[in-house]
């Protein structure tokens, strides 16, 4: 299981980034900012061969499976 922020949220809050800097804005002025999406994803395959049994509910709540 990996639960971490949201790799295409990270995308896109470098392109604002980037985007500011091109426009004239000093790197050093911007302020850092957190992810705001997070990520559950599950790896069944990795699950079941060290013999773990994930909770249906738990897989419900996921976003994304992996088989």
């Amino acid at each position: 299981m990996s639960y971490g922020p949201s790799r295409n949220d990270g995308y896109r809050l470098c392109g604002v980034y980037v985007a500011r800097i091109l426009k004239g804005e000093k790197p050093g002025d911007m302020p850092v900012r957190q992810p705001t999406k997070l990520e559950l994803v599950i790896n069944r395959k990795a699950a079941k061969a060290i013999g773990l049994d994930i909770p249906p509910a738990l897989l419900r709540r996921a976003d994304a499976v992996i088989e």
